[in-house]
């Protein structure tokens, strides 16, 4: 559904890119007492949230899906970020991990838009 769009390979290209803002995060003061990954599961688990809350004409099994992509996101995630995940988060971080969870949000919003209109 999504993890296999062109988006999402921007959005894991974006975050690499990125990946200055998670070196050296024990250097700087932590603006949460959540770690990185804790921050990207709670804030991609609030974004699906609304998806699946904005859509209530999705099937169960369609909801199933958007889990099941949700949980590779998630995965994709540790295997990019495994030497920051268990660092606490910085505010600097925390900005950036809300805007790319948006950011996925927006990519199963276009998702849904397109397998509704079939």
């Amino acid at each position: 559904m999504v993890t296999d769009t062109d988006g999402y390979m921007h959005l894991v290209q974006y975050l690499t890119e990125h990946l200055g803002i998670f070196e050296n995060s024990q250097q700087h003061q932590s603006a949460a007492e959540d770690t990185v990954m804790e921050l990207f599961e709670e804030q991609l688990a609030a974004q699906i949230i609304m998806v699946c809350g904005q859509n209530p004409s999705l099937s169960f099994a369609q909801r199933n899906i958007v889990i099941r992509e949700v949980d590779s996101i998630v995965y994709d995630l540790e295997e990019i970020l495994a030497r920051v995940a268990t660092h606490k988060a910085t505010a600097e971080q925390t900005l950036f991990i809300t805007e790319f969870s948006c950011l996925i949000k927006n990519l199963f919003d276009q998702e849904i838009a397109k397998l509704m209109a079939t």
